[in-house]
C-alpha cells in the first residue's frame, strides 16, 4: 500500500497589507483551495490599525465614535469571523491559516485548539507561560491576553468538508493595548487586560522573526510538511 503523500504548506509573509485588501485575498484562497486548485496556504502579515467586529458583535464594545476613530486613523469593519471585536494593529502578528478540514472525524473545537497550541509552544521557547481559559478563545498569560482567536469555517462546494479563514492575531510590541486595545472592549472581555511579548520579556520582537519562528509549530500542529525556504 502506498503512503500518502505528505500534506505541503504554502506559507507568505506580507510586511503590512490594508485589511481590506486581505479580506478579499483570503476569501479567492479558501474558493482555490476548495477546487484543489491551490495549496493550503498560511498568510502572516501586519495590519495598519483595524478594528474588526465579528458575527456575535456588540457595537457598544466600540468605545471610540467616529472623529475619534479618524483622528486616531483606525478603520472598522465587520466581518464574517465568529467572535466580537477586537483590534489589528504595527507590531501585532497576524496570521490567517486557509486549510481545508475533512468532513470525516472533523473537530471545529480541535482546529482552535491546536492554533492555540501552536503559538504556546512558541511562547514556552522564551519562557512564557502560556495557557488557555475554558470559557474564552485565545492565548492567555495568567488573566492577560496574548493572542486572540477568531476564526470562519467555509462549507466546501466541490467536496465534503470546510475551508478555514481568519485566524489570529499574537501581540509582540510593548504598549500595543493602550495603542489600539482601550478604544475597545477587546472580545467583549471587560475582567481581563491584554499583553505582549515585549511587555513580557522587555526584549524587541519583529513580526517576521515571530512568523518564521512559529511556522514549524503550526506545521507540526497539523501534520503539513514545512515548505522549503520558507519564508
Amino acid at each position: 500500500m502506498n503512503e500518502q503523500p505528505e500534506r505541503v504548506l504554502d506559507a507568505r509573509y506580507i510586511p503590512l497589507i490594508g485589511y481590506a485588501e486581505a479580506w478579499e485575498l483570503q476569501k479567492a484562497y479558501v474558493r482555490e483551495i476548495d477546487k484543489e486548485e491551490r495549496r493550503e496556504t498560511l498568510l502572516l502579515l501586519q495590519h495598519p490599525p483595524t478594528y474588526t467586529l465579528g458575527t456575535d458583535l456588540h457595537p457598544e464594545h466600540l468605545l471610540l465614535d467616529e472623529a475619534e476613530l479618524k483622528e486616531r486613523g483606525i478603520t472598522v469593519f465587520e466581518i464574517d469571523r465568529g467572535g466580537d471585536i477586537t483590534y489589528h494593529g504595527p507590531g501585532q502578528l497576524v496570521g490567517y491559516p486557509l486549510i481545508y478540514l475533512e468532513a470525516d472525524n472533523l473537530d471545529l473545537h480541535g482546529y482552535l485548539r491546536s492554533l492555540e497550541q501552536a503559538i504556546i509552544e512558541w511562547l514556552a521557547g522564551y519562557g512564557i507561560i502560556g495557557g488557555r481559559k475554558s470559557e474564552y478563545t485565545g492565548v492567555w498569560v495568567g488573566d492577560s491576553k496574548i493572542a486572540a482567536i477568531g476564526v470562519k469555517f467555509n462549507r466546501a462546494r466541490s467536496r465534503r468538508g470546510f475551508v478555514t479563514s481568519h485566524g489570529f492575531a499574537l501581540n509582540l510590541k510593548a504598549g500595543i493595548g493602550a495603542e489600539g486595545f482601550q478604544g475597545i472592549v477587546p472580545c467583549g472581555i471587560s475582567q481581563y487586560g491584554v499583553t505582549s511579548f515585549e511587555d513580557l520579556t522587555g526584549e524587541a520582537m519583529t513580526p517576521e522573526r515571530a512568523a518564521a519562528e512559529l511556522l514549524p509549530h503550526f506545521c507540526r500542529q497539523f501534520g503539513f510538511k514545512l515548505p522549503e525556504g520558507a519564508l
